[in-house]
């Protein structure tokens, strides 16, 4: 069954900060053995017709690739490899990104959650319209709390959404890293933890994850009148992971609504990575090699 492109995409604008967003991207891209597209988005020079100026816009757009590879080669400090692509694109940030996600064919793109005052940061409301409405997955993360590698994944259930992508992801980057992966799920009813549909469910998840061979717990909590991503994110900074995996509800990104305070909250509640699974992916491969 053919996926896609085996292409990522990394938002990444040429300044100071973006050494650390870039090396991020990279790390991911070398574990995963992914093309990658390292792309910073500029606002058009003009507005005036492009067919009356078609050598400067040339000019124009050779001129932003060479200084991105000067920009991304002064920080690699080696010769950028082949798996590594460079793109120049021009509008707006979030727009763009959109677009890219639809025709590009990308496995997911990386953007920077951090925020900051910084050229071309994107602010939480930013984050939040592209991640719902994104046609492929986005992994957010946090220049300032940069990973060196990934040994636990905490993937958050709920008995209303459907797991078949995140279990694809999780089980993509667990066998990449070598990772373990933990199931957690919050209890807003005040029952027997074993005897919850949330449990019985998670415990399905893990069989099928041990029996691909991957090392995985089960995590039942209990909300005792608290928000489910109020519990979920103080389990979160226990625990430490070094990527999180959630879902989004389908409904939104068809309907054209903003992701809902959940996703937001963890999104933007952690300094883990978290690799958000919605839009329109279809046809996930079933060899996990």
């Amino acid at each position: 069954m053919k996926y896609s492109s085996n292409s990522i995409l990394a938002f990444t604008p040429q300044n100071k900060e973006s050494e650390l967003i870039l090396n991020q991207a990279l790390l991911f891209q070398e574990a995963l053995g992914k093309r990658i597209f390292i792309t910073d988005i500029v606002k058009p020079a003009s507005i005036f017709p492009q067919i009356f100026q078609t050598e400067k816009v040339k000019n124009r757009h050779k001129e932003a690739v060479d200084k991105l590879h000067h920009f991304v080669r002064g920080i690699i400090q080696k010769e950028i490899p082949k798996e590594v692509l460079l793109r120049i694109r021009y509008g707006n940030a979030v727009t763009t990104l959109i677009k890219e996600s639809k025709k590009g064919g990308y496995e997911f793109i990386i953007v920077d959650k951090s925020g900051g005052n910084f050229k071309s940061a994107l602010s939480q409301s930013e984050i939040n319209k592209f991640v719902s409405k994104s046609h492929c997955p986005v992994l957010t993360i946090n220049k300032d709390f940069p990973i060196k590698s990934i040994n636990t994944i905490i993937v958050p259930i709920d008995i209303s959404q459907t797991t078949k992508k995140r279990l694809y992801w999780a089980t993509l980057f667990a066998k990449k890293f070598n990772a373990k992966i933990q199931i957690v799920s919050a209890l807003n009813v005040n029952i027997d933890k074993t005897k919850s549909l949330a449990f019985k469910n998670a415990e399905k998840i893990k069989k099928m994850l041990l029996e691909r061979g991957i090392e995985c717990d089960v995590e039942i909590l209990k909300a005792h009148n608290q928000a489910r991503h109020t519990v979920l994110l103080d389990y979160i900074e226990k625990k430490n992971p070094e990527l999180v995996i959630i879902r989004t509800h389908q409904e939104y990104h068809f309907s054209g609504k903003r992701i809902g305070k959940f996703v937001s909250e963890i999104i933007h509640g952690c300094n883990a990575p978290v690799f958000i699974v919605g839009g329109s992916t279809e046809n996930l491969p079933v060899d996990f090699k």
